[in-house]
């Protein structure tokens, strides 16, 4: 079973997945950051330009936003800018005409001085589906198993979502994760797409243009949309007016999740119940220990994650072999819980320690794929290569943790690691015989971090004397506190 936990502030929003009393998932989302993609706006043409097959729609944003004939949509059409029959759709100029009101989507946020990029071809998404109104289309993610699953899934959607004659109609495209849904699952989620497609087209009839007619659900919300499922005990949340919102958009969209709503009205912080901030701490760290004494090293590089794990002061069993795979079994379930707690995505590659044993791998692996089946994310795993590494893919679906709470330190650049004050002092002592070749000052400053200036003074005192002797000229030297380790400064006085 899990809880679900919910700490609201004005300025952020965290949700914190447990099971068992242990943080599996934590969801954020900054009020500042929030995008406009997915917005649905009552737009008015403000410029038309026949040029540059574009038109400029007033969405009472700072900047008009840009429209362009790709996106505009057409009766029947059924790709960006053609025609079933394979001609290109008609020009901007036949299509829209300054003053003209329409409800437009933004597909890409404003950038720079660059205003919103929109499309007039409206998608509402929901846990299982996406919704296009204005299609009859029923589409299925390339990404689900066979081509003979993605026909019984088109068949089995067909006959759930109906005809608009019989009061249905619409195009859907199923997401990923619908694979395994049951038709009263996607029956639940087109019902509420349509609910909220009659709810957008009700505002677009009577709001005036530069109105927001929808916005993304907010993490709250996407919490009963998106996280609730059969193991869901409780919803706690922190604040008062945002239980009281949720349970009205629950009892609108999602009856099902709302009894499991609470309020949390404790004195200690609703994240302290199970130490959640101490444990988001430690996922942002490169090593994680795990309870026999092993412990796992997670790096997070561009192109792909690595995992390596180690024995470490774990030496409990009766023979070598019944170590390494006992650590190697604990780590496959510290590595599926910290795969989700970081959200980590892409290409992961898996160093366990070797193991002799086929039947031993064959349990880690199977331990591993039995974790990692509680991840709503999709994952892929292959079994050991002739390395011994596990290699596997996780979904991308947001940014991973660590990206979101941290950004690269300025000192190393991301590198992790930063030069010794000896390696800079050699640097400085050959930048100075470099401009002692070039110039004729007085005197060579040197300004630098203090471990550096302290070493020219002490170890390296006399390579600064026998340079200084070398090229005729004092050298003084000047500790400055604002300075990375690798920095310094070589003034002409």
């Amino acid at each position: 079973m899990q809880d679900i936990l919910i700490n609201w502030a004005p300025q952020e929003t965290r949700v914190a997945i447990v099971e068992n009393g242990a943080i599996q998932e934590l969801h954020l989302e900054r009020t500042l950051e929030r995008g406009l993609v997915g917005n649905i706006y009552a737009g008015k043409v403000a410029r038309v330009l026949p040029g540059m097959q574009s038109a400029f729609v007033d969405i009472g944003l700072e900047r008009a936003a840009f429209l362009h004939v790709a996106d505009v949509h057409v009766s029947g059409q059924i790709g960006r800018g053609h025609h079933p029959d394979g001609q290109p759709q008609q020009p901007i100029e036949k299509l829209v005409f300054e003053g003209q009101t329409l409800v437009v989507q933004v597909i890409k946020d404003p950038i720079g001085t660059k205003g919103a990029r929109l499309s007039t071809q409206i998608s509402v998404a929901g846990r299982l589906l996406v919704y296009l109104p204005q299609d009859e289309h029923i589409g299925i993610s390339q990404k689900i198993g066979s081509p003979e699953l993605r026909e019984q899934l088109r068949v089995r959607m067909a006959a759930l979502v109906g005809t608009r004659d019989s009061g249905g109609g619409g195009g859907f495209i199923l997401r990923t994760n619908a694979e395994d849904a049951t038709d009263v699952q996607l029956g639940e989620d087109i019902a509420y797409l349509r609910k909220t497609w009659a709810n957008i087209r009700g505002l677009a009839l009577k709001s005036p243009p530069g109105k927001l007619l929808h916005e993304d659900l907010s993490l709250v919300q996407r919490v009963l949309r998106d996280l609730v499922d059969e193991r869901t005990s409780t919803i706690r949340i922190d604040s008062r007016i945002q239980f009281e919102a949720l349970q009205a958009f629950g009892q609108q969209f999602m009856p099902g999740a709302t009894g499991r709503l609470q309020l949390y009205n404790g004195e200690r912080p609703i994240f302290d119940l199970h130490s959640i901030d101490q444990e988001v701490e430690k996922a942002l760290a490169r090593r994680v220990d795990l309870k026999s004494g092993g412990y796992l090293v997670i790096d997070q590089t561009e192109a792909l994650t690595t995992i390596d794990v180690n024995t470490g002061g774990f030496v409990g069993a009766r023979n070598f072999d019944d170590t390494i795979f006992k650590t190697n079994l604990e780590a496959a379930q510290a590595i599926a819980r910290q795969l989700r707690l970081r959200n980590l995505g892409g290409i992961i590659i898996l160093d366990f320690i070797d193991m002799t044993r086929a039947d031993h791998q064959d349990t880690v692996l199977g331990e591993l794929r039995k974790q990692l089946g509680r991840d709503r994310t999709k994952t892929t795993i292959s079994g050991f290569t002739q390395l011994g590494l596990v290699e596997m893919t996780r979904k991308r679906t947001r940014e991973s943790l660590a990206h979101m709470l941290c950004q690269p330190c300025p000192t190393c650049g991301g590198r992790g690691q930063v030069k010794t004050a000896r390696s800079v002092c050699y640097d400085i002592l050959r930048e100075i015989l470099r401009e002692a070749r070039q110039f004729n000052p007085k005197e060579f400053r040197v300004i630098a971090a203090a471990p550096v200036v302290e070493l020219l003074l002490d170890e390296e005192s006399q390579h600064l004397a026998g340079l200084s002797d070398f090229i005729g000229k004092p050298i003084s030297l000047q500790a400055e506190a604002t300075m990375n380790p690798e920095q310094y400064d070589i003034v002409l006085m």
